[in-house]
């Protein structure tokens, strides 16, 4: 993704997200968000529709006769039709006029009039009096831009990685608000990983701006398998979110007509009620207090426990299993607590999903990975059938993994994972998971512990508890370390002597002057 001159140069999305944060002067970053997505939004969908425009215009080959205005020449590519007014070559024109703001008003209502699927997902935030025309226009001609460059970068995937990094810049920029909507792409790239969703159904019912299943697709394309092999389910009841959602998975052309919106959530408004899925992959709110569950105290996804009013957890855990299919999987963050919670009924909860076999791998995450919080969070891995012949079988043993001293920090708030650090993890799951893998322990970082043992803890899931303390260095001599420490503050005490005697010396003779 980086350009390259005579010097080494910043990567596009970075050059583009510092001009852009540049031109936002006053405005708060959450509401720019939507000013500066929604032009990316445009910039994609207006690429896309003007390259098949100019090759149906040509009237060559397979395109031999096409009207390049007829609409269905576009939906049968999956490309939207864009009218017009809403071109981004004619908004380009009009970049420096005092009512480009009403301009890209319009242009965003007209397509969601020629595309039913982006019905009320396109902000409608240009012509608001905080937002100056003539940054506006500065805006258009920097997101121009994005297009420059070799060949193969003028596609989706550079918009879709530039589209990626600003939601990532925002939701760092915006701390706990941020969060809401925006999993860190290294601890969704980790789950990714380590369930591997190659194909089938994947849900995530508490979906965010998409990030799960821009990952699952980019992990599919990246080890050769076809798109049309897996399909994707979500919900989310946050309506702003619902739409970065829509935009973030239009912008890479994945089919989203499954990723639904409803004010109640996924707990009162299940919105796919029959819903089997091969994988699920969530980071649910953290210890949520407000969902509703004096309402749903008999609720059938309670099958291991009813979860406590007070907190959604245990609620969250059972509605990921209810939905998996018979050799599901599923892979989620959750705040450290449930872990080890004894409170209200939920170490039952925990006892219950264990004895059942469903628990696979607890992964401990470092602090500072997440925007919205501080709460210490952990990765949990389920599996409907630990026996099915796809793996080994695993029934009566969880792997447990230790990671709270990977990572590097991004800055003195936040923490990340690099791609070492990734693969770590997911290969040590990997090894000890596949019929073939050369797993082994390792003291303070991995042990894969038998049923027994977790119910000697009482069921207790925190991987400290089983991983132990990392070994020391087998070439470690007492002796002689002790021999040099002994040195070491023989000859400080000296120097420290030395010090004193001139410290002395130099008083008396300052003394004698006198």
């Amino acid at each position: 993704m980086t350009n390259h001159t005579n010097n080494a140069v910043e990567p596009i999305e970075k050059q583009l997200w510092k001009a852009a944060d540049k031109l936002r002067k006053n405005i708060d970053a959450a509401e720019y968000k939507h000013v500066v997505l929604g032009l990316i939004f445009l910039r994609y969908i207006s690429e896309a529709f003007e390259s098949l425009y100019a090759r149906l215009k040509t009237g060559s080959g397979e395109y031999e006769g096409a009207d390049p205005e007829d609409r269905d020449e576009y939906r049968a590519e999956n490309v939207f039709f864009v009218p017009p007014t809403a071109r981004w070559s004619y908004l380009q024109a009009r970049a420096r006029q005092s009512e480009i703001g009403k301009d890209i008003d319009d242009a965003m209502d007209a397509i969601e009039a020629e595309n039913s699927s982006l019905k009320g997902v396109l902000p409608k935030v240009y012509a608001q009096g905080n937002l100056d025309p003539t940054n506006l226009g500065s805006l258009i001609d920097l997101m121009s831009n994005i297009a420059l460059g070799e060949a193969q970068q003028r596609s989706a995937d550079l918009l879709g990685h530039v589209f990626e990094y600003f939601l990532g810049e925002f939701a760092l920029q915006e701390g706990k608000k941020g969060g809401q909507f925006y999993t860190p792409r290294p601890v969704v790239r980790l789950l990714v990983e380590m369930l591997e969703p190659f194909e089938g159904r994947v849900f995530d019912p508490c979906c965010g701006s998409g990030g799960m299943f821009v990952q699952s697709e980019a992990f599919v394309l990246s080890h050769q398998g076809r798109l049309n092999q897996i399909s994707i389910y979500g919900q989310e009841s946050n309506l702003t979110t619902w739409r970065l959602a829509k935009m973030n998975l239009a912008i890479r052309g994945i089919d989203s007509s499954q990723i639904l919106w409803n004010n109640e959530g996924s707990f009162l408004n299940d919105a796919h009620k029959d819903l089997k899925a091969d994988y699920v992959m969530a980071n649910p709110p953290f210890n949520d207090s407000d969902w509703s569950g004096d309402l749903l105290r008999k609720d059938g996804r309670w099958q291991y426990g009813t979860p406590p009013e007070g907190n959604a957890n245990f609620a969250w855990i059972q509605h990921f299993v209810y939905h998996l299919s018979p050799r599901g999987q599923a892979g989620f963050v959750l705040a450290k607590g449930a872990l080890t919670s004894q409170t209200s009924g939920e170490g039952e909860i925990r006892r219950a999903l264990i004895e059942a076999r469903l628990v696979d791998c607890i992964v401990n995450l470092p602090a500072k990975l997440f925007l919205n919080t501080q709460i210490p969070a952990s990765l949990w891995f389920l599996s409907r059938d630990k026996a099915n012949g796809r793996y080994r079988n695993r029934r009566d043993e969880i792997l447990f993994i230790d990671a709270r001293e990977l990572g590097y920090m991004l800055n003195r708030r936040t923490r990340s994972f690099s791609e070492d650090d990734i693969q770590k993890i997911a290969s040590t799951y990997h090894n000890w998971r596949n019929m073939d893998g050369a797993y082994a322990d390792v003291p303070g970082f991995c042990k894969s512990a038998t049923l027994a043992e977790v119910q000697e803890k009482g069921y207790v899931l925190t991987p400290g508890r089983y991983v132990g303390l990392p070994e020391e260095e087998d070439d470690f001599d007492f002796e002689e370390r002790f021999t040099a420490l002994k040195a070491e503050w023989e000859a400080q005490l000296e120097e420290e002597s030395r010090l004193n005697a001139l410290i002395v010396e130099n008083l008396s003779r300052i003394i004698s002057d006198d």
